[in-house]
């Protein structure tokens, strides 16, 4: 399984923004869907965003979409992902995660066999 590197989470005021950025050292990111998940104590992971292995294909829930932009540059070897107004609600641990298929057919953490350790998000009121 290929280890993948989260950074860029942090503390931010309701309305701000983040930029969190997924890479796989020693690996090829772009042999791998990219998905962005998060989770709260006592809650289930949550997918949230995901792009295929090109990126010509992006996927977003509901609750994030038009806030939320997720991004890859394969030459770079990293994927990103942009949180624009941010609310509290979106406080979590956000984690990348990569599907082998190179698709985003479901944003079921099944689905993703490789994993970040998570970067923690904090959105004060």
């Amino acid at each position: 399984q290929a280890h993948l590197v989260e950074s860029g989470g942090g503390l931010v005021q309701a309305g701000g923004s983040l930029r969190l950025s997924c890479t796989a050292p020693g690996r090829f990111l772009d042999d791998y869907a990219v998905a962005w998940f998060r989770q709260v104590p006592g809650k289930e992971r949550e997918g949230v965003a995901c792009i295929s292995s090109n990126g010509g294909y992006t996927k977003y829930v509901d609750s994030v979409k038009g806030r939320f932009t997720v991004s890859r540059d394969n030459a770079k070897n990293t994927a990103s992902l942009l949180m624009n107004n941010l609310k509290p609600e979106d406080t979590a641990i956000y984690y990348c995660a990569g599907d082998p298929s190179r698709a985003c057919w479901n944003l079921a953490a099944g689905f993703f066999n490789s994993w970040g350790q998570g970067t923690q998000v904090t959105v004060s009121s």
